[in-house]
C-alpha cells in the first residue's frame, strides 16, 4: 500500500534581475548558512514559507495597488516573496511609496522583530504592488521526504533602493552575478540549476516577463527514469527549461544520502 504523503509546506521564491546595458542581467543569490540543517551552505534565491499574515495581507485591499484581479492564493504568495526578499536581503520589491533607505533598514529591522507585514506597511503608510511579481514556475516533490516544499517561484525587476545584504543568520553571504556565472557555482541544488538554466535564456528582465508568460505555470514534480541502465532526475519538456534530465548519481543529496529531492526547498 502506498503511504500517503503528508501536505507540502507552501512557499515562494523570488529571481529579482537587475539590468545592465550591453551585458546580461545580474541576480542576486544568498548563501544559506552553514549551521542549518536544511539544504546548508546551498546558495539560493531568496524566499521561504508563506505565513499565515501572508493571506491576511491579500484580504486587505487598501494596502494593495489596484489592478488586474489576482487569485487569493497567487497573491498570498507574492506577498510572502515581498517579505522573504526584505528580511533576507534588504531589497524591497514591489513595496510602493517607499523613497527612503533608512526606513528601508527600518522596515527590515522590524519583520526580523516579528512584525507581520501588513502592520509594518500600514504604519508606514505604504502600499504593495504585486503586479511587478511575475509568476515563473512552480515546483514541489511527490515523494517522501523529511521536509516537502510547494514552492512558487516568481521574477521581479531588483529595485534601486537600498544596498542588498546576507542577514548574516540564515544567509551568510551575497552575491550579484548573471545567470551563467551563478551556474559556475557548485553548491546548487537541482531546482535552481534548472532555474538558473531558464531564465539565462532572457537578455533583460523585459525578456524575462515574456519568456515566462509563453508557458504555463504548471506543477513540476521531478521523477526518475532509466535510461541506457542509467539513472536520471527528470523534469517536463514542455515548460521552457532548456535542460530536462540530469544524471542522479551528479544530483546534490544534501544530508540524505539516499534521497536525491531532499533539497527541492525554496530557492
Amino acid at each position: 500500500m502506498t503511504r500517503k504523503l503528508p501536505p507540502a509546506i507552501p512557499a515562494a521564491t523570488i529571481i529579482l534581475l537587475r539590468d545592465r546595458p550591453g551585458a546580461l542581467p545580474e541576480i542576486p543569490m544568498i548563501g544559506r548558512g552553514a549551521h542549518l540543517s536544511f539544504a546548508a551552505s546551498r546558495m539560493v534565491f531568496p524566499g521561504g514559507r508563506v505565513d499565515p499574515d501572508d493571506h491576511s495581507f491579500a484580504g486587505r485591499p487598501e494596502l494593495l495597488v489596484e489592478g488586474p484581479a489576482i487569485d487569493p492564493d497567487d497573491l498570498a504568495h507574492r506577498i510572502t516573496a515581498i517579505r522573504e526578499t526584505i528580511e533576507e536581503i534588504g531589497l524591497a520589491p514591489g513595496l510602493v511609496g517607499l523613497d527612503d533607505a533608512d526606513r528601508l533598514a527600518a522596515i527590515r529591522a522590524a519583520l526580523h522583530g516579528g512584525d507581520p507585514l501588513s502592520a509594518i506597511v500600514e504604519r508606514h503608510g505604504l502600499r504593495i504592488d504585486p503586479h511587478g511579481i511575475h509568476p515563473f514556475a512552480r515546483w514541489r516533490p511527490d515523494h517522501e521526504l523529511s521536509r516537502r516544499f510547494d514552492t512558487r517561484f516568481y521574477i521581479a525587476r531588483a529595485p534601486d533602493l537600498g544596498e542588498a545584504r546576507a542577514d548574516g543568520s540564515e544567509s551568510s553571504h551575497l552575491v550579484w552575478a548573471t545567470a551563467e556565472q551563478h551556474l559556475a557555482n557548485r553548491a546548487l541544488i537541482f531546482p535552481t540549476i534548472r532555474n538558473l538554466e531558464r531564465i539565462g535564456q532572457a537578455e533583460d528582465f523585459d525578456c524575462a516577463v515574456a519568456l515566462a508568460g509563453r508557458y504555463p505555470i504548471d506543477m513540476v514534480t521531478p521523477w526518475i527514469e532509466t535510461r541506457a541502465g542509467e539513472h536520471f532526475l527528470c523534469i517536463p519538456d514542455t515548460l521552457g527549461y532548456p535542460v530536462t534530465a540530469a544524471p542522479l548519481a551528479e544530483v546534490d543529496r544534501d544530508s540524505d544520502p539516499n534521497n536525491p529531492l531532499i533539497t527541492l526547498n525554496p530557492g
